[in-house]
């Protein structure tokens, strides 16, 4: 794979996009600045210069012709402000050059008229000129060209060195402000790859975007930390719960090969390893299940048929036939399958000694749910959020129960990977109440 040459980080490249955009401001209104302050002063300057050849226009024609010609030439001694006779035979190059000078040459014009000649030079001696006319005598008045001059860059060079050290400044502090939450991100990132799942990014940034990130990131490593908690909770299940039946069947298939309790035990020890590899199965699935509309009433009532022995459990469904939830129909059947196992198990009822349980259903806006009740002893309180944990049993009394301690967290896994979810509490009267939501949709 081929690597770009110039390979920069993502601190450097916010910095440079942000310094060129800054200085491109800068520069842009640098030149905005100018040409705003350009028109003002060239009209400025060429009243300025328009009101000095009036003034000596005046003087002069208030003089005869021989105190003329002395005015004019003390005048020409001057060294700020010269005039001078005009002849024929004189040199000029047009002041005209920018937009500056053409400014002041056409204010000068439209103040003294269009006969006006404006130069940058006469007989090759630069300087401001501005040839007028007193009667038919034309004079030359002249003057210093840096009294007309715009902003130079030795007044601007100092403000634009400090906008363009500002501008590196601020795009460094921006930059890193920016890049500030990524590389927390990227650290964390490493942290979760080494596996470190307890790395948590601030949710309490004032950026929503990095805030929903962030998020996103937690939730991530949370999930991250309970698969982790879950395999390595599996693996000793596996190792505790299947090593002592193997333990049992290898020493009775030793000792009384052929004795028929011994045959039977064996059998009941292989259904009982079956049956907790099922589990495993079971909640090691893959999360992919398609969804589609699926007739609550019947599934519920097929479950039901499974539990054909009415000596251990006993089900009473109220299910209106016109409910139709989106899920998976294997998924939402081994669901309820977990649910009736669990009530079989350890949901038997005092008086009557089996377990009875009640399924109804009911919509609840957008969702639909179904309620699994048993009436056997419950569960404590300060047990119930632990139901779902995978191999915890609700009565510790009942370890030596012959279930995987599975099910209810595979109905939990079943249930979010269909997008439902699983609520669990005592019900009124006694007995356990498992409550689940799904997604409805029209009949």
């Amino acid at each position: 794979m081929s690597v770009s040459k110039l390979a920069l980080s993502l601190f450097w490249r916010t910095f440079f996009l942000l310094a060129m955009l800054l200085a491109g401001g800068v520069f842009a209104w640098v030149q905005t600045f100018r040409a705003l302050e350009a028109e003002p002063r060239a009209l400025q300057s060429a009243q300025q210069l328009a009101s000095l050849v009036n003034l000596t226009r005046s003087a002069l024609l208030q003089t005869d012709g021989i105190n003329r010609i002395a005015m004019v030439k003390t005048m020409s001694d001057e060294d700020t402000v010269k005039v001078l006779p005009r002849e024929k035979g004189d040199r000029w190059q047009a002041y005209e050059s920018d937009t500056f000078t053409r400014s002041i040459a056409d204010g000068l014009r439209a103040q003294l008229g269009p006969g006006t000649v404006v130069a940058k030079s006469v007989n090759d001696q630069a300087g401001l000129w501005v040839g007028f006319n007193i009667d038919t005598d034309p004079f030359w008045l002249r003057t210093d060209l840096a009294r007309v001059q715009p902003v130079s860059l030795e007044i601007w060079g100092p403000w634009v060195a400090i906008a363009l050290i500002a501008t590196i400044l601020g795009s460094v502090g921006i930059a890193r402000l920016i890049n500030e939450p990524l590389r927390e991100l990227s650290s964390a990132a490493s942290r979760i790859r080494e596996g470190e799942y307890d790395s948590r990014l601030d949710e309490n940034t004032r950026t929503s975007e990095i805030r929903e990130v962030n998020m996103g990131f937690n939730r991530m490593a949370r999930e991250l930390a309970k698969v982790d908690e879950d395999r390595a909770v599996m693996l000793a299940g596996i190792s505790h719960d299947l090593r002592t039946p193997l333990a049992r069947l290898r020493l009775e298939a030793e000792m009384s090969v052929h004795d028929e309790e011994a045959r039977r035990n064996m059998a009941l020890d292989i259904d009982q390893l079956d049956a907790i590899i099922d589990k495993f199965l079971d909640y090691s699935r893959p999360g992919e299940v398609m969804l589609e509309p699926v007739p609550l009433a019947l599934l519920v009532e097929r479950e039901i048929n499974a539990f054909r022995n009415p000596e251990q459990i006993r089900i009473r469904a109220q299910v209106p036939g016109d409910i139709m939830v989106l899920a998976d129909d294997t998924e939402l059947g081994r669901v309820l399958q977990n649910l009736f196992e669990n009530a079989r198990r350890y949901g038997l009822s005092a008086a009557s000694g089996m377990a009875e349980v009640e399924v109804s259903a009911e919509r609840v806006g957008a969702f639909v749910n179904i309620r699994v009740r048993d009436h056997g002893a419950g569960v404590p309180p300060e047990k119930l959020a632990q139901l779902t944990t995978p191999f915890f049993r609700g009565d510790t009394a009942r370890t030596a129960a012959t279930g995987a301690g599975l099910g209810l967290a595979i109905v939990e896994k079943a249930l979010q990977r269909m997008g439902g979810s699983l609520e669990l509490q005592n019900a009124p009267g006694g007995g356990l109440l498992a409550i689940v939501q799904m997604r409805r949709t029209a009949a």
